[in-house]
Order: structure tokens, then sequence, then C-alpha cells
């Protein structure tokens, strides 16, 4: 039949060649492109290319995901990469995570890697200024090891028993002292089943690494081991909530263990958050870290880490501290300060004098 003036055909004369088609036009163009470079898409890099390993951050663009595939040469063109992606609905399909590619593997055998990320790790961070009771939790809510399991080897103290014995930062731990104040902050990623003495060997490599022999050539000069760096250290990382005071806070407590402060403050440290150590888990407010009313309620934790009751530093790190903190304990700021009290915004208001500090304490203290 001849079709005339009101045929469907004459009728959608003005509409786009693609809506006609059955097939869109854009997915046809597409993969004509794609057939243009059938060998760049399904011949390996290198078929003789050994695994690597590839991370995916969580939010990562598949943009940048093809563009670091390519300048690792594990596929030939990062645009040509995408556009495969987009043509088999993959986009949307990329998993966050860790894989092992090969340069052996063509595009679409690293595309369908892609979507099954490798669960054998877990990612876990721990966080600045918690102690060891506090990070067994991290741990066991991460599904890594459970938080008694943890807690029992750390407070063994003891490197022979679970083979950490080679860490050169342990040499001067008290024998018998746990490993509070070792177990380093930071992001890590941990294999699932890891051991007790796998999670803290993870720790203290990572903590060796941190620690250059600058740092440690000015601990030795400064008179004070490792052990004692990291106790100082740790009263820092709970007092401090600013970077730029972490080495004055440090000096200031330096300055109040030796000659400078002496007619001042006779070695005690006065720390509060030592008491808060001793007193352990408050189960009415919910933390490890309590807060009492007044110092005179310090002053009744009877306690060798009370620095209110007994001079000196405390027997222990009462947390684990960030490199900012250990930074601060190693290369503390030059002052004469022995007092400091917050000033309400984040910071501290520190002085010289009893009578200084009192006037800062009316000043800032509700």
């Amino acid at each position: 039949m001849q079709e005339g003036p009101s045929s469907g055909l004459v009728r959608h004369a003005n509409a786009s060649w693609k809506t006609l088609n059955p097939d869109n036009f854009e997915t046809q163009a597409l993969q004509f492109y794609l057939n243009m470079n059938h060998d760049a898409i399904y011949t390996p890099m290198d078929p003789n290319g050994k695994p690597v390993k590839f991370h995916v951050d969580m939010g990562e663009t598949g943009r940048n995901v093809s563009e670091r595939l390519q300048n690792m040469g594990l596929i030939h063109d990062a645009s040509l990469f995408r556009l495969y992606l987009r043509q088999n609905n993959l986009e949307q399909k990329l998993e966050a995570g860790d894989f092992i590619l090969s340069p052996a593997m063509n595009t679409p055998q690293i595309a369908e890697a892609l979507q099954q990320a490798r669960r054998e790790d877990l990612l876990v961070r721990i966080p600045e200024g918690r102690r060891a009771e506090e990070i067994a939790q991290v741990l066991d809510d991460a599904g890594l090891i459970d938080a008694a399991d943890f807690l029992a080897a750390v407070r063994t103290g003891d490197p022979d028993l679970l083979g950490l014995a080679d860490y050169p930062l342990l040499q001067d731990k008290p024998p018998g002292a746990s490993f509070e104040g070792y177990l380093f902050p930071d992001t890590y990623r941990f294999p699932m089943g890891a051991s007790p003495s796998d999670i803290l060997g993870q720790m203290l490599e990572n903590l060796e690494s941190k620690i250059e022999q600058k740092d440690r050539d000015q601990i030795a000069a400064s008179g004070r081991t490792f052990y004692q760096t990291l106790i100082l250290a740790s009263i820092v990382e709970r007092e401090a909530a600013r970077d730029d005071e972490r080495p004055i806070i440090a000096s200031t407590y330096i300055n109040r263990l030796g000659p400078t402060c002496e007619k001042e403050v006779f070695g005690y440290l006065a720390a509060d958050p030592t008491v808060q150590y001793a007193m352990g888990y408050d189960p009415e407010q919910k933390t490890w870290w309590p807060t009492v009313p007044s110092v005179e309620d310090y002053l009744k934790v009877n306690s060798p880490y009370n620095t209110y009751l007994y001079p000196g530093l405390p027997p222990g790190p009462i947390a684990n501290p960030g490199l900012a903190s250990i930074k601060a304990a190693i290369y503390p700021a030059q002052t004469a300060y022995c007092y400091f009290v917050a000033s309400g915004d984040g910071g501290h208001v520190f002085s010289e004098t009893g009578a200084q500090h009192e006037l800062n304490v009316q000043t800032n203290q509700p």
C-alpha cells in the first residue's frame, strides 16, 4: 500500500533517527567503535605479565580508575576501557577494595575482576589517644578478632612469647610492662584471621618505620628512653587538641619534672588524663575517660598513675599516641611554662608561675 500523508512514517518525519530505529543510535555507534578496537580490548598488554595489587578507593570515579590502570600498564587505553564499561553497563558495578590484576588479562577480564573485591583483608582505622581496651573493641567491632584475645596479648607485654623480640623500640620497655603505648594509631589493612601477634607486629612495624634515626638520636641525647618518651607523648595526646600546642604541652610537662618548675610544682605533673586512666571505665558516663567535678575528687584515686599524688612520670603510657604527639615529646618547645589551662576554644593558656595560672583559671574557667 502506498503511504500517504497520514501514514505513521510521515507522521513522525520530524522524530530523530535513533527514536525510529529499534536500536539506540549511540549504542550502535559505541558498539561500532568497540568493534573497530577489538584487538586492543581482547589482547592483553603482556601475556607473560606478573600479577600486581590494585586498590580502588570508596567513591573513586571510573575515569580515575581507568587512568590508573593505563598508567600501571594493565590496559591499552583508559578511554577505551571506560567505553567498554559503559557499553556493558559496568560503570556502576566497580567495587572499592583490593584486587589482584595482571597485564596478562584483557579488558573484559579486568572489568570482571574489578567487580569482585577481595574480602580477605579488613580496613581498620585506629584513632589516636585510645587506650588498649578501646583499640581492642575497635578491632572486635570490625570483625577482626575477639577483644579479650587481643587484650590478653597486649597485657602479657612479652615480646619473646609473641615473636616480637626483634623490634628495637621494644628494647627499653620494662619487663612485664604491657604493650600500651605501642599500638600505633593509623589505618591498617589486616588479613582476616590475623592473630594478636600478627596485629601487634603490623603496628610495631609501622611505628618503627615512623621513628627515624634522627629521632632516636634525639631521644638518646635527651637522657630519656623511648619508653619514657612514649609515656610523655601519651599524656600530650590526651591533653592536646591542636597540633601547634603539642610541643608546648610537652615542654610544660618536662619543665614540671625538672629544675625549671621545681619550686612551683616539686616534680608533680598533675595531669588529669593520668588519673582518668587509673579510674578506668565509668559505666555511668560510659567512657574510659571519666571526668570529675573537682581536683579534690582526683586526689581520692590512690594509684601510681595519679600524678597529683605521685611525682614523676606514671609507670607507663596511658594511651596510644599518634606521630604528632610522639614528635612533640621528642622535640619539645623551649619554654619556661609550668602550667596551662583550657581556654575554651580548643586551645590552652600557658603560664610560668602559680599566680599567673590562677588568674588564667579565673579568666578561662566557668
